[in-house]
């Protein structure tokens, strides 16, 4: 026993007498319980706070790291007088070749092992629960509040929102895992430095391999057949009234379950691989070449292939239709569509789909101002031209005013310049029929001899009701 106290007064003597040792020994003091309690308590029970995940493992973490290595350079490189001896690789060798000191060197050996054997166990809970909390959807999506906040509302509020951010934008292996830790530490830096641009830009060259994400899940070759799709929309009228376009999809197959490739997933079939070249945003595509199995090739151009513009080659996957799976914004026309199928936005309000899209689409500096706005100029107007039914019925305009509000609070962010329609969306086709399948299916796309990329609309779907109101098929098929 009184050898064991002689080490440890040696060791706190030795912290004592270096002063960056006594820093870190005061550090890791302090730090240890916080970090310890917290740690236990976020590996038991899961703390969904990003704000106290980042407490815990970007700076209660750190810090205590840093101290035990203050104390260990602090101890054998920036040491005070004598005592500190007793931890030298000469005091080493002069006890375990004196069989009568083993004794005491051995009580040494124990507690160095002890202390690494503690932090080695502190080291890796911290590791261990401070990886899952920088994995996290929490740490991805609420972290830099005001940057992602967009993103992550969108991701909420889309077909993937049960899928992890992790899935996607790291996935499996270390190369990918690397490349996202490095480029999340300058993300960070842009954050805190206030550098990151207005909007986020889309990471069209920054995702992993579409193929390798998407088909995770996903598999063409086991897509076959043709889907139905109805579309619900509400006119701008005095009853809002309720139109549905119905279309049969030509979802088709990359082969495997059907005869050959057909339909859409066409495009991804192993026998045929499709590249083209266009502009950085993939916007406009003038050159597009078809290789199949055999090994022949077809290259369509169009008038634009003549710019002198630089221009990237590709291979075409899932990416190039499905730009926006998770981070999908809407249309105004969309958001309030949404809403009033919903009930959110009660129908049964003369004109508010026309009222509502005047509101949303008006320009605001932020979203109280808009929320305020679109309060007062709904309350305005309906008072003015329905003042009875208001009066009888107030609870319709309240729901209708709550409903406009979230359609512009979920797609729109003035503090980070996202507007309605800044983020485009491939999956279909824009008003002018200029982006989505139109960057190729145009009828612009010519081969020497003569082929063109169709741009005809049964290429894809069959229209089998457009715009209507209580559609004939959809009663047929409902056997009404």
């Amino acid at each position: 026993m009184g050898n064991l106290k002689h080490i440890l007064d040696a060791f706190f003597k030795g912290i004592a007498r270096s002063r960056v040792s006594l820093v870190g020994a005061i550090i890791t003091t302090a730090v240890f319980p916080f970090l310890l309690g917290l740690v236990v308590i976020d590996s038991l029970w899961h703390l969904d706070n990003p704000y106290l995940g980042a407490v815990i493992y970007m700076i209660l973490g750190p810090a205590f790291m840093a101290g035990l290595f203050m104390v260990f350079v602090g101890l054998f490189f920036l040491k005070g007088k004598e005592e500190v001896r007793i931890f030298t690789l000469d005091y080493l060798k002069e006890h375990f070749t004196d069989e009568t000191r083993f004794a005491r060197v051995r009580k040494l050996i124990f507690l160095g092992i002890f202390l690494t054997g503690a932090n080695l166990f502190i080291f890796s809970l911290l590791g261990y629960s401070g990886y899952h909390y920088l994995e996290s959807n929490a740490f991805c999506g609420k972290f830099c509040h005001t940057v992602m906040e967009p993103e992550y509302t969108a991701y909420q509020n889309s077909p993937h929102s049960r899928v992890n951010c992790v899935e996607c934008h790291i996935g499996s292996g270390a190369t990918w895992f690397v490349k996202s830790k490095v480029s999340g530490a300058r993300q960070l830096f842009a954050v805190a430095l206030d550098t990151h641009p207005r909007p986020i830009e889309t990471p069209v060259h920054g995702l992993r391999p579409a193929r390798e994400t998407c088909e995770e899940c996903h598999q063409p070759e086991k897509f076959h057949g043709e889907k139905l799709i109805v579309n619900d929309k509400f006119l701008p009228d005095d009853k809002n009234t309720h139109v549905q376009t119905v279309m049969l999809m030509k979802i088709g197959s990359a082969g495997n379950l059907a005869e050959k490739a057909h339909g859409i997933h066409w495009h991804v079939a192993p026998e045929n691989t499709i590249t083209y070249q266009s502009d950085e945003k993939r916007l406009t595509i003038p050159v597009v070449t078809l290789t199949r199995a055999d090994g022949s090739k077809t290259v369509f151009r169009s008038g634009d292939s003549q710019d002198t513009a630089p221009l990237e080659t590709r291979e075409m996957d899932c990416i190039d239709c499905h730009n926006r799976p998770t981070h999908i914004y809407r249309s105004p026309e969309a958001a309030l569509d949404e809403r009033l199928l919903s009930g959110k936005i009660p129908r049964e309000l003369p004109f508010i789909k026309e009222q509502a899209l005047v509101a949303i689409t008006a320009s605001y500096g932020s979203h109280e101002e808009a929320e305020s706005a679109i309060a007062a100029q709904l309350t305005r107007w309906y008072k003015a031209q329905y003042s009875e039914l208001v009066a009888s019925k107030p609870i319709l305009l309240q729901m209708a005013i709550r409903g406009t509000q979230e359609a512009y609070r979920q797609n729109v962010w003035p503090s980070m310049n996202i507007g309605w329609n800044t983020y485009i969306n491939h999956i279909g086709h824009g008003e002018n029929f200029d982006i989505g399948c139109f960057r190729c299916h145009d009828d612009m796309h010519e081969s020497e001899d003569g082929q063109t990329i169709s741009g005809d609309c049964m290429t894809c779907h069959v229209i089998l009701a457009e715009n209507e109101e209580n559609p004939e098929v959809l009663r047929k098929l409902r056997g009404e």
